[in-house]
């Protein structure tokens, strides 16, 4: 053991064991994570309409344009923070938590970014910009936090430690 045993852990001391984050935190961190994706999403939202941008969008190659509304661009990122909430609990004390959740969420949110990209040329390539830079926010304030979260659980991270209070390394 070494006399720094915090450097081991992803927060600055590891939590005991017996407080390793459960799927219930997780579902509160993608909460709040994901609410506050979602009122950034609803501002770049809003910039853009009163821009000019139309927000008129296609679920698939053939189907007519439906208009983007703002309860969707804000209840979306906080369906997807919670649903990858779900997802990282599948790692919760498992080795290379950590890595999966970021790598793994990191994954999804490149491929749900061939929603915007791959919409008919009917869509403007400004909406696509916005729906990208929108897939963006809610990768950066979610995936990093639910994988620093997860990355405690992990077996080296969550030993039951005695810290030496006082002694010199």
């Amino acid at each position: 053991m070494t006399s720094r045993p915090w450097l081991l852990s992803a927060t600055p001391i590891a939590p005991p064991k017996a407080l390793n984050p459960k799927v219930r935190f997780l579902l509160y961190a993608g909460l709040v994570t994901g609410i506050w994706s979602g009122l950034l999403c609803l501002i770049v939202f809003g910039i853009a309409l009163v821009c000019g941008v139309p927000f008129d969008v296609s679920r698939s190659q053939d189907a007519d344009p439906t208009s983007l509304t703002w309860v969707f661009v804000l209840l979306l990122p906080v369906a997807a923070a919670l649903v990858g909430a779900l997802l990282s609990g599948l790692t919760l004390g498992r080795r290379f938590a950590k890595r999966i959740v970021f790598w793994v969420g990191t994954l999804i949110a490149l491929v749900s970014l061939s929603g915007p990209i791959m919409q008919p040329d009917s869509v403007l390539w400004s909406t696509r910009v916005l729906l990208i830079v929108m897939h963006a926010i809610t990768w950066f304030l979610v995936v990093p936090q639910l994988a620093r979260i997860v990355g405690d659980s992990e077996p080296r991270n969550s030993e039951n430690r005695t810290f030496d209070v006082g002694v010199n390394a």
